[in-house]
């Protein structure tokens, strides 16, 4: 298959800087970092860009096509081609680049390790010999565990593109794997760090980092998770934080968004007051809202309700995202069986054969297929944490007692 590419060329040390054009064969199955390295083999071995593991294990190859970050061992070439498109591949954002599509990782690297990725003891528990911990609440961290460190979701914040020294969606969310850790001793101590200036309240919920994440980590779920434990444990000076607890009062008193009182109640009376000419210039533009709602809203009790059930349950903080998450998770993944779904029926995986065959002329895929017949859904688990999960049951987080030796199902 004969592809065309163009990519960015850039020389730091020169400061050269252009568009070229390729054009090379590859076979149907070929990845981007496969034509990359046809390109470099044949047409121009001066081409730079980083590949390791080509199996996105190690978050070597990450870079832009088309603007968007991507692992190029990851996305085929024959859909970036598609259509007679001519894909432009460039080096990731909000990082120096060295050389055409390689980037000066040292300050990814740096706010990765201001947010402390590592354990600090718990001093309830025994510093040496096993510290046994449940799976169910390890579950909490699955998500962030499955950072492979690649820096696509570093390369599309919008927040880092206009604060350089914002700590990142990357650093974030390795900060809520700790903080979400049951065996972690340091939790006030990471919120109240991660709570400062240029931390979790200065990111612009764009979810860019969530659309680019090759992974699934959902970076900007993570934040949100730090948000609300940094909340639960009062760490609430930030005016992010003072805006969302204003969102939950409002929420919950009228059912109502009240924007009026919105200024007041996030950065004081006396900034609110300065900020009167401003919003004068609004008012002609029909951008001031109505200084008091129109009424309670009709179904404000729904809203009451689930602020109260969200209390008695014990989910507040992180869990309640994380119970959010695993329901969300059950909804995209069709999984009404509850997760005992076969791998190759309906809703899954496309059945693996070669190309130029059918699924039926492989008689191992035809016993597949057979086996794949619907099956009643089970009871529910109480790892999905659902409504009315017991404290055993949700995930980890401050406030739940730790794991005791010897819990089934426990990892270290």
């Amino acid at each position: 298959m004969k592809v065309e590419l163009k990519i960015w060329r850039y020389d730091a040390s020169t400061g050269d800087r252009a568009l070229k054009p390729y054009e090379v064969d590859v076979s149907d199955e070929a990845t981007l970092l496969d034509t990359l390295d046809v390109v470099k083999d044949k047409v121009d071995g001066t081409l730079a860009y980083r590949k390791s593991c080509r199996m996105m294990i190690c978050g070597s190859c990450g870079m832009r096509v088309d603007g968007a970050a991507v692992l190029a061992c990851k996305v085929r070439i024959a859909d970036l081609v598609e259509g007679d498109r001519v894909p432009v591949i460039s080096a990731m954002g909000n990082l120096p680049v060295i050389k055409d599509l390689v980037v000066d990782m040292a300050p990814f690297w740096g706010k990765l390790e201001a947010v402390k990725p590592y354990l600090e003891p718990r001093y309830d528990r025994p510093l040496e010999g096993e510290n046994i911990v449940t799976q169910t609440r390890m579950d909490v961290v699955h998500k962030e565990s499955l950072c492979i460190n690649c820096g696509c979701c570093v390369s599309e914040c919008n927040s880092m593109e206009s604060d350089p020294d914002f700590l990142g969606p990357a650093a974030l969310a390795k900060g809520f794997r700790f903080v979400g850790d049951p065996r972690d001793g340091a939790t006030i101590e990471r919120l109240e760090l991660l709570s400062e200036e240029h931390g979790i309240w200065d990111c612009t919920r764009c979810y860019f980092c969530n659309e680019r994440c090759p992974k699934g980590v959902d970076p900007r779920d993570a934040i949100a998770k730090l948000g609300a434990e940094a909340m639960k444990h009062g760490i609430d000076r930030d005016m992010g934080a003072k805006h969302a607890k204003w969102f939950v009062t409002s929420a919950k008193t009228t059912g109502w968004l009240r924007e009026t009182e919105l200024v007041p109640k996030t950065q004081g009376v006396v900034k609110a007051i300065k900020e009167i000419k401003f919003a004068m210039t609004l008012l002609p533009k029909g951008k001031v809202p109505p200084p008091f709602p129109p009424h309670v809203a009709e179904d404000v009790q729904e809203s009451r309700g689930l602020y109260d059930l969200v209390k008695e349950q014990g989910v507040d903080g992180a869990l309640g995202i994380v119970q959010g998450e695993n329901a969300l998770s059950r909804v995209e993944h069709h999984a009404e069986d509850n997760g005992d779904r076969h791998p190759y029926g309906p809703g899954s995986a496309p059945l693996p054969y070669l190309p130029g065959e059918q699924p039926e002329d492989d008689p191992n895929v035809v016993a597949l297929l057979a086996s794949a017949a619907p099956k009643s859904a089970p009871e529910p688990r109480g790892g999905d944490m659902g409504l009315g999960a017991t404290d055993q049951d949700r995930g980890a987080g401050a406030g739940y007692p730790a794991n005791q030796p010897g819990e089934e199902g426990a990892s270290r």
